[in-house]
């Protein structure tokens, strides 16, 4: 592997694991983050830490963003001042967070009246397949530029996949992750009902496991509700964004949303009880808490 210097910008639950697969496979890496203990992680395992973000876009060609909404997107670029188009005039903006596709749209032609490149890269996966480099990569963008920039974000994934123009790998994103989410919804669901109802929870996690709706995110959201283990691989504030992100979008195309927006509403009961932080899975509380309203009111009305 070549020494090319990559920037990536962004150390959080996902970026820590992403960036460290770049210093793994041979590239220079040059990071930045407000707090230091991903950087210095980062630094620990073969990385350059820049002082600034004007530092990381100086050393790179390439920069990498995994930030965690719009608004930090545009204050890392500092967009719609003087500074965006020093930093990122002559360089390839590879834009790996979940947004609107209107934001990416825009972001692109910032970025290219700016004198620099713009690539969609949105990967689908949590932090386990972060830190396995198992993710599953989707691209858009000029063909040119995906050139460029797939042997970077391949680093990080088991797969990487041409979308088309921007934003078609934004709107393949959603789409994924309105199954992603509706998916462990169910299987939140199929869980407590089966444990209110009595029935073998081990027996139950054999039967999914073996039969032909098994998947590693079935086995893995299971063993972690058997595990007690609620530590985020994708935490419910964040995939409260990502459902309200995919409904937004359904809505725009005139789509037919249900299972989405009844993921969603669970999702953001479950944000409010305090569950935030927890593994997505986490979200059986809101489960709960629905199933023992209901017992209340049955015993109220008795």
């Amino acid at each position: 592997m070549s020494a090319r210097t990559v920037g990536f910008i962004g150390l959080g639950i996902m970026g820590v694991p992403m960036a460290s697969n770049l210093v793994d496979v041979g590239f220079d890496v040059v990071v930045w983050a407000r707090s230091a203990p991903p950087r210095d992680e980062l630094v620990a395992r073969g990385a350059r830490a820049a002082e600034s973000v004007a530092g990381v876009f100086a050393a790179a060609e390439t920069v990498i963003l995994m930030l965690r909404d719009e608004p930090a997107v545009d204050a890392v670029l500092a967009r719609g001042t003087d500074d965006f188009a020093r930093l990122v005039a002559e360089r390839t903006v590879v834009q790996m967070g979940t947004f609107t596709t209107a934001f990416s749209q825009e972001l692109t032609a910032d970025v290219a009246a700016a004198g620099g490149r713009y690539v969609e890269a949105p990967v689908s996966g949590s932090r386990g397949p972060a830190i396995e480099g198992t993710l599953v990569g989707m691209l858009a963008g000029e063909p040119e530029v995906l050139d460029h920039v797939e042997p970077v974000v391949a680093a990080m994934c088991a797969q990487t996949f041409r979308c088309g123009d921007i934003p078609k790998a934004l709107t393949m994103k959603l789409a994924v992750n309105t199954y992603l989410i509706t998916m462990v919804t169910g299987l939140a669901e199929t869980i407590h009902f089966a444990e209110r109802a009595g029935a073998d929870l081990g027996v139950l996690r054999e039967v999914l496991a073996a039969g032909p709706m098994a998947s590693a995110v079935s086995r893995g959201k299971a063993q972690k509700l058997a595990a007690g283990d609620l530590s985020a691989q994708a935490a419910i504030a964040d995939v409260l964004k990502n459902a309200r992100l995919a409904e937004d979008a359904a809505r725009a195309v005139g789509s037919a949303h249900p299972l989405i927006t009844a993921s969603r509403r669970l999702y953001e009961e479950a944000v409010d009880a305090g569950w935030g932080d927890v593994d997505m899975i986490g979200v059986i509380e809101a489960l709960a808490a629905r199933s023992a309203r209901t017992d209340e009111t049955t015993k109220e009305r008795s």
